[in-house]
């Protein structure tokens, strides 16, 4: 259930390399809920011949957030590269990639981050920049991108390696800012805020009779619901939120999605309980 950003590139690194690309499968529990466990992630990783471990932080249609410290340890002792897909959780829950032992992690800034799209961040551990070749080169990747005249093909040291052309300077920009208000916030207030929002939705949801989807237990949870109703079409409730209330959820794999940040209200989320029909 991984967004195809974080599939399609492995795809090619299978077509163009020759590398296997395994996928785990999501469950359903006992409760319903739908989830990759860590054991299956680590079970298919354990195979010798493993060179990466690469998933979501947090899965964009079950809204389950994996223990990356336990998956990303594991990797570590193993020798195997993580990489981890951050866009649904940078800017909810605090991610410290030394803890939890990642090596690569990118995210888009239109999500979560609240910063307009076309303007992301890429990270990339210290001790393996010499060993990450660029996918593509510009005049930018290299030491002396300024000296136009001299044509010296050293790549920077650093992550500018990566930076190949000319940056979007006003996406940057308000990416910055949208990066300063959630910094000014704390990033603990607005985990905790989602929180809050997001248990008061799933209250309100069950007392409908929907089925809730998302993971909750401890340290699974995220901004993200997702639920089925077991009698009314789900494209029919999106549309009618829509049109007819000036409501925006989501509909994703066969689920209705509802994803609150911080600045959302009380109000709305009861409001949108309120117009979702009965069962």
């Amino acid at each position: 259930m991984e967004y195809p950003s974080n599939v399609y590139p492995w795809m090619e690194v299978q077509r163009a390399h020759g590398a296997k690309l395994v996928m785990v499968d999501e469950v359903t529990d006992a409760a319903g809920r739908r989830q990759v466990p860590a054991e299956k992630i680590l079970e298919a990783a354990s195979e010798p011949r493993t060179r990466l471990v690469s998933l979501s932080h947090v899965e964009y249609a079950s809204g389950q957030r994996h223990d990356l410290e336990r998956i990303g340890k594991f990797c570590r002792e193993k020798k195997i590269l993580f990489c981890v897909d951050g866009i649904q959780t940078l800017g909810v829950w605090p991610v410290d990639v030394k803890a939890m032992n990642i090596d690569y992690l990118s995210a888009d800034g239109h999500k979560w981050l609240l910063g307009p799209e076309g303007a992301g961040i890429f990270y990339c551990r210290k001790e393996l920049i010499e060993r990450t070749r660029p996918l593509m080169i510009g005049w930018m990747n290299v030491i002396d991108a300024q000296n136009y005249g001299t044509y010296d093909y050293s790549l920077k040291p650093d992550a500018g390696r990566f930076e190949c052309g000319t940056l979007n300077i006003p996406g940057l920009l308000g990416l910055k800012a949208s990066l300063d208000l959630l910094m000014e916030c704390g990033i603990d207030n607005v985990g905790r805020r989602i929180q809050q929002l997001t248990e008061l939705l799933i209250h309100g949801l069950v007392k409908k009779g929907y089925k809730i989807v998302s993971p909750r237990g401890p340290g699974q949870q995220s901004g993200i619901v997702s639920f089925t109703s077991p009698t009314h079409a789900h494209e029919q409730i999106w549309k009618s939120l829509r049109k007819d209330h000036k409501t925006e959820i989501a509909v994703r794999e066969g689920r209705l999605r509802v994803s609150p940040h911080f600045y959302n209200t009380e109000q709305q989320i009861e409001r949108l309980i309120e117009h979702l029909p009965s069962h």
